[in-house]
């Protein structure tokens, strides 16, 4: 009898790990920057500096809209690194894919090579899936020794269809919008040309 309840036991056991939920990680930046090689490279090099975002996403879980004023933090759904980190690098090989040009953030340069700062704060970083992906951020960008700094803002907001992997879709569609406008102020810097937002 101490046998059968021993092997009973043992079976509960297993089905009950076997149940567990399987915890699922996203990344913004798989992929990112993936482009043609440039015909030549740029004559500048770029930095993006650690990004900020609101505390209330800075963690690793999906945290995800559900109704007015109503926010759900999803254990199983998660990122791979926290959103800042996951933001910063794939801004970082969006903008330098789109420029033909290197990230040297913490990296020796050539003396006398330009190189762009564009840092980054994340105002608003909204999931909420079936609906919408929203990534509101200010962002400048200014020729590192100068004195010029150009800030703007831009919003992207991109509908997404449900599931949490349309959701995370959706984020780097709006990573990529944002990288675009990024992209633009820095070509124009860079050719001498005053760049507006």
């Amino acid at each position: 009898m101490m046998r059968l309840s021993t092997g009973v036991v043992a079976l509960l056991v297993l089905a009950g790990c076997a149940s567990a939920p399987t915890e699922r990680f996203y990344s913004l930046s798989n992929g990112m920057g993936v482009t043609a090689a440039p015909a030549a490279r740029a004559a500048y090099y770029i930095e993006v500096p650690a990004v900020t975002v609101p505390q209330q996403v800075a963690r690793n879980q999906l945290v995800v809209s559900t109704g007015a004023g109503r926010i759900d933090l999803l254990e199983q759904e998660r990122w791979s690194s926290p959103p800042a980190s996951e933001i910063g690098q794939a801004l970082s090989l969006a903008v330098s894919g789109e420029l033909g040009t290197i990230d040297v953030f913490r990296t020796p340069t050539p003396d006398g090579a330009p190189v762009y700062r564009i840092s980054t704060s994340v105002q608003r970083f909204e999931s909420a899936p079936g609906q919408y992906a929203l990534i509101d951020a200010v962002w400048s960008v200014r020729l590192v020794g100068g004195t010029k700094v150009l800030t703007c803002r831009s919003v992207a907001n991109e509908q997404v269809a449900a599931g949490y992997d349309a959701l995370v879709a959706g984020h780097r569609r709006a990573v990529t919008r944002i990288a675009a406008d990024i992209s633009k102020a820095v070509r124009a810097l860079a050719a001498g040309a005053d760049s507006g937002c």
